[in-house]
């Protein structure tokens, strides 16, 4: 590690800035936004508006007096557009034994200054010791989508309340626990919200109950880890996840989105397999609810979205009924992220005006009751999840029904990961095309006139090519 980060306290600080012009001035719009006391070394000559956009904020001084504000300061930042200017202002520097930035220059430089993302007391920075800069803004720039907006307000709140906090409570590990109950419970989520009274609000009733000695009640989150690529998660999925003490997940969920459970979590797997339900479903409601008990934060994790084909709504209404707090997440379910990246439209105003998901699989394990009539009629898209089981009975019955042998079909298995399938064919040929493919499931069986049209995309860019 060539860099080692640090955070400077800027109270009664002094800090000295060379240069007149739009780089010195970028550097300047920085350090304005802390309490230090600046100093800016004018060159020769300096950019119109530069001394009354820091009006107030500035001292200007002339290169004459840099040996006075060097002597006072703890860094520098050299931004001179004259070489000649560069060059002194750094024998200045070196003289004083005072660390510098010199921009453009980082073999001169004692420190860099990193990408920052401000959130009122919580600041982040991204540093590339100068070798990839935009490399570092683009990482801040993700950053910034787990970083809501809401952080601030709530770092400052948490700031102000401490003192309440060591009042109450004299026990360290008494006060680590209210602060993480606070920060991922009702106190955070009403600051995120912007609700800041009931966020002070929840932070008083969270203490007093912490000073009396209550036990807390944990929570539960019911959360859609969406298909498999961990980048199709939701932010919000993403913040729970990070924040669970005990991620009771589904065997669909995959290993990349596990990895982005927090390492001290509890990890229990719960998943199933046809006809091998290794927790039966009974079991994981009273897992469940025996973790929030015990007061600790829950996820549920399950593969696509839990409302649909996840059983989402038999655990929302055990864990609702045992009294424990819960919410859901929605995940982009496996149907809309496995036909995107196939490029398969499931819904086209030529081919397919309805559609419509089933399942294939019924809770005895045997084929579903399904209206087939309705499912095989024209200008429609079904998509069975659970389908590889059944898929020659499915086979049959649409055809039986007055669907064409000839409709195209198209099965995706582990949609949007590296080890994704995906075949193309007809009705007829569907229980085939599987067992051709390998495919075991967990796969998707779409059927309808819009799953020729990834074939015949790419036939069109062949030619295209070709052409």
């Amino acid at each position: 590690m060539r860099l080692f980060p640090a955070f400077f306290y800027t109270d009664n600080t002094h800090v000295t800035v060379f240069g007149g012009g739009e780089e010195a001035r970028r550097k300047v719009r920085l350090l304005a936004k802390t309490t230090a006391k600046i100093t800016v070394i004018v060159d020769n000559e300096i950019d119109p508006g530069f001394a009354e956009e820091f009006a107030g904020r500035i001292t200007l001084a002339p290169r004459d007096m840099a040996g006075q504000a060097l002597d006072r300061s703890a860094f520098t930042i050299i931004a001179c557009r004259l070489p000649e200017n560069t060059e002194q202002s750094v024998e200045w520097a070196r003289e004083y034994g005072v660390p510098m930035n010199v921009v453009d220059a980082p073999d001169l430089c004692d420190f860099t200054i990193p990408s920052m993302l401000n959130r009122g007391e919580i600041l982040a920075a991204v540093g590339s010791g100068g070798a990839a800069p935009v490399l570092a803004k683009r990482v801040r720039t993700s950053l910034e989508t787990l970083m809501p907006q809401a952080l601030g307000p709530l770092s400052e709140l948490a700031r102000d309340f401490r003192p309440n906090v060591y009042a109450k409570l004299d026990q360290s590990t008494a006060r680590r626990h209210f602060w993480e109950a606070a920060l991922h419970g009702p106190p955070a989520e009403r600051a995120m919200v912007g609700d800041m009274d009931g966020a002070k609000r929840a932070l008083h009733e969270l203490l007093d109950t912490f000073s009396s000695g209550t036990a807390q009640m944990g929570r539960v989150d019911i959360v859609g880890a969406g298909p498999g690529d961990p980048e199709l998660l939701t932010l919000k999925a993403f913040r729970v996840i990070q924040n669970a003490d005990i991620v009771f997940h589904d065997r669909l969920v995959s290993d990349d989105i596990l990895d982005l459970i927090r390492r001290d979590a509890d990890r229990i797997p719960v998943g199933k397999a046809k006809a091998d339900h290794s927790v039966p479903q009974d079991q994981i409601h009273t897992l469940m609810i025996a973790a929030a008990q015990a007061g600790k934060r829950v996820v549920r994790l399950k593969g696509g979205d839990p409302f649909i084909f996840g059983r989402g709504g038999e655990e929302l209404q055990a864990l609702l009924g045992a009294g424990i707090s819960t919410s859901v997440i929605p995940g982009i379910s496996s149907a809309l992220g496995c036909a995107a990246s196939a490029g398969l439209p499931l819904t086209h105003r030529d081919h397919a005006q309805t559609l419509t998901f089933v399942t294939g699989h019924a809770k005895t394990g045997t084929v579903p009751d399904l209206d087939w009539d309705a499912l095989a009629r024209p200008g429609q898209t079904v998509v069975v999840f659970m389908g590889v089981g059944t898929a020659g009975v499915i086979s049959e019955r649409l055809i039986a029904a007055g669907r064409s042998r000839q409709v195209p079909v198209a099965v995706i298995e582990n949609g949007t990961r590296p080890s994704e399938i995906r075949v193309y064919g007809q009705l007829a040929d569907l229980p085939a095309l599987i067992e051709q493919a390998g495919i075991v499931g967990p796969a998707l069986l779409i059927i309808g006139e819009v799953s020729a049209i990834p074939a015949t995309l790419q036939t069109s860019l062949a030619l295209e090519v070709a052409a």
